[in-house]
């Protein structure tokens, strides 16, 4: 079983980085669409329009940061049968 985990020890922590750093980030774009829009009283619809198009924005940064992060570590540990 040790085995098992060591092949996918890299999968787990990419998913854990992203899901920790995604969470910031989806939350600073919701909180920024609400704020702007509260503070220049733009209204309902338009504070979702924000809220949309900031979610859009870190939806890429995401993207960004999976390539980049898979680039750098391998997404499954080195072939056991190589060794």
């Amino acid at each position: 079983m040790r085995r098992r985990f060591g092949e996918y020890a890299h999968l787990i922590t990419i998913l854990s980085m992203m899901v920790l750093v995604g969470t910031e980030v989806f939350a600073v774009a919701i909180a920024a669409g609400w704020a702007l829009a509260g503070l220049f009283d733009l209204g309902d619809t338009v504070g979702h329009v924000l809220m949309a198009l900031f979610s859009l924005l870190a939806a890429w940064v995401m993207l960004q940061l999976w390539r980049r992060a898979t680039s750098i570590e391998p997404l499954r540990g080195p072939d056991p049968t190589t060794r």
